[in-house]
């Protein structure tokens, strides 16, 4: 579906300064609805809507399959997007229209209904898929707006740094603060299922309300390249032809591993060290790693390319993962020190990623003459959809294995089984990415793409 209207209306400048800040500030709180929803969602199920082991494996498979289907939906909707046009632009008005359902449904996964277990689990995975496809509406052109945005590649990297800065921030204060705020709306000694829902209600209006600065205070690039109602066959063909983004988007995929501490680390702090509480101090690790690395990482790509610096970031991180996972769980402040490190490898990861991303749509438009930035950032959403996908069914399939739901008896052997989720997996994973990132490159000479 193409979305048209009335393009002759002006839209007046916004300084670049205001801009950055209303897309850091917008990416921020969209960062807190989806940190709360993906750190605690298996928790949530576990401990507070009754879900069993049972139930936890037909969970993983809902979220697994619903990523999937969703992550492959994500370039269709940046071909709509790339064939939008409307007097907002192509972008912004899909962040404008899918605000207020992302709030919506992030609550409405936490308010599972007091009914029979397979009630329970029809009404998250409705209600999962329906979050899923809301938040690509509002993902995909978020991302895109920021290559569109900011034309100068050095403004572009910075602005990118800060949206993962603050994003890592919003994971901290979400991750951190999530379950105190369930406790405090608990009205009563002990966290509740309303609690959780209330907390997640408030949280979600309020992160998707700052959202939508992202719409009211920036503005789409003018190019001369053909940028919007483009035909499905000059994207795909513009896709293809685009090989330093494919191999970004590869590596990325193959790198899964770095997301499964997010993925399962709540469920992790439990099973290992009996207290739901300790998860703050790993949280608060890879949060304060992530952060540092968010705001250094632009000023290391001044000195060091892009690729060499996430191919470097990415082995070390795999010799972290098994360094962690060869000194074990039992000192939990060697646990913690290398949360951190790994913390650090993830924040280069993140910011290096999507300016990859950014420069190969930019080497496109010089290529091929088209600039398709809504389906290239599909791209990013795909590939950490896939990622986040591919941990929760790793890290899921692992709990399954240890036979662990809440009031058995943990045992060493569940510990063990678990804790080899988030160190060997994560280690494996990242030595093979680093492959396709040996095969990006950008620069190639000028070709020309057939309109039709």
């Amino acid at each position: 579906m193409t979305v048209t209207a009335d393009q002759s209306v002006t839209t007046p400048a916004i300084p670049l300064r205001t801009q950055s800040l209303a897309v850091v500030t917008a990416g921020f709180g969209q960062n807190i609805v989806l940190t709360t929803v993906s750190t605690f969602i298996l928790v949530y199920l576990l401990q507070y809507a009754g879900i069993s082991t049972g139930g936890l494996a037909v969970v993983t498979i809902i979220i697994t399959v619903s990523k999937i289907v969703d992550a492959i939906l994500d370039p269709v909707m940046g071909s709509i997007i790339d064939m939008t046009r409307t007097r907002w632009g192509k972008l912004r008005p899909y962040i404008l229209f899918s605000a207020a359902p992302v709030a919506l449904l992030s609550g409405l996964l936490f308010t599972i209904p007091d009914v029979s277990e397979p009630l329970k689990l029809v009404y998250f995975g409705v209600c999962y898929m329906l979050w899923s496809l809301a938040y690509t509406v509002c993902d995909v052109p978020f991302w895109g707006l920021i290559g569109s945005a900011f034309t100068d590649p050095a403004a572009r990297t910075r602005v990118i740094g800060l949206v993962r800065a603050f994003g890592a921030i919003a994971l901290g204060l979400a991750t951190l603060g999530m379950p105190w705020l369930a406790r405090l709306l608990s009205f009563g000694p002990e966290t509740t299922s309303a609690g959780w829902s209330l907390a997640v209600f408030i949280t979600s209006v309020i992160g998707m309300g700052v959202f939508l600065l992202a719409f009211f205070f920036t503005r789409e690039r003018q190019t001369a390249a053909a940028s919007t109602g483009l035909t499905m066959r000059q994207l795909l063909s513009t896709l293809v032809r685009n090989t330093p983004l494919l191999m970004v988007l590869l590596g990325s995929v193959l790198g899964f591993g770095r997301f499964i501490v997010q993925a399962g680390g709540a469920v992790f702090v439990v099973i290992a060290y009996g207290d739901e509480g300790t998860f703050t101090l790993v949280g608060a690790a890879i949060i304060l790693g992530m952060v540092i690395s968010s705001f250094t990482t632009p000023l290391l790509l001044r000195r060091i390319s892009a690729r060499a610096l996430i191919i470097g970031s990415t082995l070390v991180a795999a010799a972290l993962y098994l360094g962690m996972f060869v000194v074990g769980y039992a000192d939990l402040v060697a646990i913690l020190v290398f949360i951190f490190l790994t913390g650090l490898t993830l924040g280069i990861f993140l910011v290096t990623q999507a300016t990859m991303i950014a420069d190969s749509v930019d080497d496109a438009e010089r290529r091929l003459g088209v600039r398709n930035d809504g389906i290239s950032f599909a791209g990013l959403t795909f590939a950490s959809k896939i990622m986040n996908a591919l941990a929760v069914l790793v890290f899921g399939v692992f709990v399954v294995m240890a036979g662990y739901e809440a009031g058995v008896t943990v045992t060493p052997a569940m510990q063990s089984t678990v804790f080899a989720a988030i160190t060997l997996v994560p280690a494996a994973s990242c030595l093979v990415s680093v492959v396709p990132f040996l095969f990006y490159r950008v620069g190639a000479p000028a070709v020309s793409v057939s309109p039709e």
